[in-house]
């Protein structure tokens, strides 16, 4: 905080009364740099590239910050706003409903878990690994993860 207090030319103080802290901060310095993921939830008409092109525009996002920063934010998740872990679930139901509509998928066995999925692994692959994934890693988990847990299996 006293870094970017500095670099602003202002003092902690005003900053913690919009941020409480550095975790929102770093936060919304994040959201500021990149589009969301629900500002451009994808609508190829198919399950798989829809999923694919939600985990390659996390992956940009992520390139957008270090992995020690996303260590810090994930270690801060108890003061984060209620709505963070929610987002990529939200996108991911956004597109299983798409799908349910088209006959690809029973809607009613999708939780919310399972909506979160692919994002949560991609995460870890960030958090364990520090790399973000290849296509090779996304199409992995997409193909021999998620769609075998949605995809109605004569869609197969």
């Amino acid at each position: 905080m006293e870094a970017v207090a500095a670099r602003a030319g202002t003092s902690k103080a005003v900053l913690y009364r919009r941020w409480p802290n550095r975790a929102h901060l770093a936060l919304a310095a994040y959201r500021h740099r990149v589009v969301p993921v629900a500002d451009r939830i994808p609508d190829t008409g198919d399950l798989r590239e829809d999923v694919m092109a939600v985990l390659r525009h996390m992956r940009r996002n992520s390139g957008e910050m270090s992995p020690e920063t996303l260590h810090g934010l994930l270690a801060e998740l108890r003061v984060m706003p209620p709505d963070l872990m929610e987002l990529l679930p939200g996108v991911m139901m956004t597109i299983l409903r798409r799908a349910a509509e088209r006959g690809e998928v029973d809607i009613e066995k999708v939780t919310p878990r399972i909506a979160a999925l692919p994002g949560d692994l991609q995460r870890h692959q960030v958090l364990v690994t520090g790399r973000l994934g290849s296509d090779d890693f996304l199409a992995e988990i997409v193909d021999e993860i998620f769609l075998p847990l949605v995809v109605i299996p004569s869609r197969r």
